[in-house]
């Protein structure tokens, strides 16, 4: 069987090379996304502040709730801190020379002219912890006095200072004026300052806390070695060693990592589905290319079981060179994602890739059972029928669709269709994602049972072409209704690549609008106090002290992490949250308050959103149970539920409390209402004056877009345009496998009397039938899910975006299509006609 299969792939090369191009790149995508897998677990970038220091213990990274099996967890949104006592524990551990508390805060030099110098993120630190990397005073002492500071080299020539010389910096206060006692290396990555021990925990404002503890270990001690006994003495910090280092130095890497594993398992998971569907779509059309020769094989005595082992082996034969190519391409295709993903500031640009063989051997076996399956799906059909109706079906397409098929298309398109109705009763981002889902569920439907549906279609549009043009239009229309399964199989990839791209991208922008529309309604300040890094918590108090003030309430941008059990299982979310003052939201914002108050908002108090409210079956004066965005767990008492969730997240905490665990301890905004008849240049002018560098006096308008949002949104724009791509390498493989196999049909229409050009007309007729069929099916596919997630979010079926995106995507599909389709046709009637009227199949 292996020789034969081997013989029947040397002489078909041609009608191969649809499945093996479609087995390669589905392997590509899926081994590149085990690369970002893997990177997720063992990559980082260099640490630079702890690179002397053997371990690392910080904040655990993740929270993982008791009673949540081993993979259920979530990454921490702010900077978790450690108690400063911890390091005489470590201290004491066999093999530890030292162990140092660093503290590390937002610190900005401020320029002569009251403007914060700009470049690399800027923190400070205590002197004591420059040994961890270590630091070496170029030029200068260290600091001794509470007034003394050493700057970096980079930092020091962009201040444009020297030793000796003045500097002032801002941390969460007005700017100080610091002497500069040392110059110390500078850092890549970012800015570095340091202060005496005293001054720099004044500063930091975590009495008792730190950011990280640097371990020095003894000589000979492997850093392995050390992480075991200290883990036993941490009290669940997280003991980190070699790269790992890195996730406590920045929160970024930390949280990169865990993005990496997300996108990873999704769009991996993805990729995989839309490669399996790819390959048993090419699979069906090389098999019913070949249906005279399987007739032959059923007529002059081969089993079922014979056929189906054939079409298995030359499949898998194929599928095993297609994987090992698109294993090694896979490591092109994570660093290409890589880079792209850097480039819309979701990862770090200097974080690397782990590169092992295992991805290439897992994309290898996956692209082997996928091909498998769809080898499976498509010899069904050949491998059973009886040898009389092979004979007969080889030269006739089989027209009906078996039982079994049509009830599950049509239960997916209807499964895909209630699924779609979900945004009506629930908002947020699950409205999102199950409004894509539910597109790609009808996607599946439709392509289950493509023949009927373009059966349907073609019954319409047949006759049209032939009144229109009546010799081509005729020849194509009869084509059309006569191979419907064919024209489904050039349909479908259309339809899924224009109904996909759509619904993700419409449903991110809809999404956002709604968001925004929400927040721009809600929020009724005069005034929007902003700052490059953040704000002081003194601003607030500051402004609310101006003349002409009627309120200023400090609005901190956080995020919560949420356990929920549902059964047996438990399910972990990060949520975004916000911190408000609620005695002073009054005339600022409008959160939309349907029970309680929010001026109840103080102390160890939260207010819900009403669906989150409903969810966890809290009321007024019941306990929440949460943890905060470091990972801390809360227990607050529910003071006011609201409905303007899109614009405020499900929490609002009450500011203190924000500030506490937020790593930087800074605002991100203030909200300023100005009081009855005061002057509004009066009132602006006096903001402005505020001593605070870099502070803006906004006119009021919608907040800032969340970061997490905006890189969701461009995230996901990405893996619409791989996912996309691949599929316009499979539209454009199925249309000229489509095509190809139809030269024999071509000679025989040249041969009883249709001219080349009427051919060539015929077949621009069809090729505008098929992206015509694929455009307003993917259109409506699409449409119907976002017009009621619109609904659902805005009141209305419109969806939010620019049109020219879907002129765009439909646009590019009917280029492909017809550009596709003009090409094959045109190589197809290159050959005489007398020659390729002799041709094999």
């Amino acid at each position: 069987m292996l020789s034969l299969a081997w013989q029947t792939i040397r002489t078909r090369l041609g009608g191969f090379a649809g499945a093996f191009i479609a087995i390669l790149c589905g392997t590509a995508l899926v081994a590149g996304c085990g690369v970002l897998m893997e990177s997720g677990l063992r990559a980082g970038v260099p640490t630079q502040r702890y690179a002397a220091a053997a371990v690392v213990v910080g904040g655990a990274q993740t929270v993982h709730p008791p009673g949540a099996d081993a993979l259920t967890s979530e990454q921490v949104g702010e900077q978790p801190s450690v108690p400063e006592a911890l390091a005489g524990r470590i201290a004491s551990v066999p093999g530890v020379r030292a162990a140092v508390a660093e503290q590390s805060f937002p610190a900005q030099v401020v320029t002569a002219s009251g403007e914060v110098l700009g470049g690399a993120q800027s923190l400070g630190h205590n002197w004591d912890a420059a040994v961890l990397a270590p630091f070496t005073v170029r030029a200068g002492a260290a600091p001794s006095a509470s007034d003394d500071v050493v700057l970096d080299a980079a930092l020091a020539q962009r201040a444009g200072v020297g030793v000796g010389g003045q500097v002032r910096i801002a941390t969460r206060s007005v700017p100080q004026t610091f002497r500069v006692s040392g110059i110390v290396d500078a850092l890549s990555r970012q800015s570095a300052l340091f202060f005496t021990p005293q001054e720099a925990a004044e500063l930091a404002g975590q009495p008792g806390r730190a950011h990280a503890i640097g371990v020095l270990a003894d000589p000979g001690v492997a850093p392995e070695t050390l992480a075991g006994p200290i883990g036993a003495v941490v009290d669940g910090a997280e003991v980190t060693t070699g790269v790992e280092r890195s996730t406590i130095e920045f929160l970024d890497v930390s949280q990169t990592r865990m993005l990496l594993l997300a996108i990873a398992g999704s769009f991996g998971g993805f990729a995989l589905l839309v490669a399996v569907f790819v390959v048993a779509s090419t699979l069906a059309l090389t098999i019913n290319r070949r249906r005279r020769e399987f007739a032959l094989l059923r007529a002059v005595a081969a089993t079922p079981k014979q056929v189906r082992k054939l079409i298995g082996t030359e499949t898998t034969l194929v599928a095993l060179v297609a994987g090992v190519l698109g294993g090694a391409l896979g490591l092109a295709v994570a660093s290409g994602l890589r880079d792209a993903f850097a480039a819309i500031g979701v990862i770090p640009a200097d974080f690397g890739l782990a590169i092992s063989p295992l991805p290439s051997l897992a994309a290898l076996l996956l692209g082997l059972g996928a091909a498998r399956l769809a080898a499976w799906a498509a010899a069904r059909r050949p491998s059973t029928i009886r040898p009389v109706e092979a004979l007969g079906e080889a030269a006739v397409e089989r027209r009906e669709l078996g039982r079994g098929r049509l009830i599950t298309g049509w239960s997916l398109v209807l499964a895909g269709f209630g699924g779609a109705l979900v945004p009506l009763f629930l908002r947020g981002d699950i409205a999102t994602a199950i409004s894509t889902m539910a597109t790609l569920v009808v996607v599946i439907g439709l392509a289950v049972v493509g023949p009927q549906v373009t059966a349907l279609v073609t019954r319409v549009l047949a006759p049209v072409l032939g009144r229109v043009w009546r010799i081509s239009g005729y020849l194509a229309g009869a084509n059309a209704q006569a191979n419907t399964r064919r024209l489904a199989a050039a349909v479908t990839p259309l339809m899924l690549s224009i109904a996909f791209a759509l619904a993700t991208f419409y449903s991110q922008t809809s999404s956002t609008a709604a968001a925004a529309e929400e927040t721009a309604r809600s929020t009724t300040a005069d005034y929007v106090l902003a700052g490059p890094a953040g704000v002081s918590p003194e601003v607030a108090s500051a402004a609310g002290r101006l003349p002409g003030v009627a309120a200023a309430t400090p609005v901190v941008r956080t995020s919560v992490i949420v356990a929920t059990a549902t059964g047996d299982a438990m399910d972990v979310q990060r949520k975004p949250a916000q911190g408000l003052a609620g005695d002073q939201v009054r005339g600022a914002l409008e959160l939309g308050v349907d029970s309680g108050r929010l001026a109840d908002l103080r102390g160890d108090t939260v207010a819900l959103s009403r669906s989150e409210a409903d969810w966890l079956d809290k009321k007024i004066g019941d306990e929440v149970s949460f943890y905060f965005g470091d990972g801390v767990p809360a227990k607050l008492r529910l003071v006011a539920t609201y409905t303007h969730d899109l614009a405020f997240g499900d929490f609002v905490l009450p500011v203190g409390l924000a500030r506490e665990h937020n790593g930087g301890r800074l605002d991100d905004s203030v909200l300023v209402r100005r009081a009855v008849n005061a002057d509004p240049a009066a009132v602006s002018s006096a903001l402005r004056s505020l001593p605070y560098p870099g502070l803006t006096v906004a006119s009021p308008g919608p907040a800032p877009e969340g970061g997490e949002r905006q890189a969701q949104f461009y995230l996901n724009l990405v893996a619409v345009g791989v996912i996309v791509g691949y599929l316009a390498i499979s539209v454009a493989n199925t249309l000229v496998l489509t095509t190809a196999q139809r030269s024999r049909e071509f000679a025989l229409l040249r041969l009883v009397g249709t001219t080349r050009r009427q051919v060539t007309h015929m077949m621009r007729l069809e090729a505008l039938a098929t992206v015509g069929i694929a455009v307003a099916l993917g259109t409506v596919v699409a449409l119907v899910p976002l017009g009621l997630l619109n609904v659902g979010l805005r009141g209305s079926p419109l969806p939010s975006g620019p049109p020219s995106v879907y002129f765009g995507i439909v646009g590019g599909a009917a280029l492909l299509g017809m550009v596709t389709m003009g090409l094959s046709t045109w190589v197809a009637l290159r050959s005489r006609p007398i020659d390729a009227i002799g041709l094999r199949e």
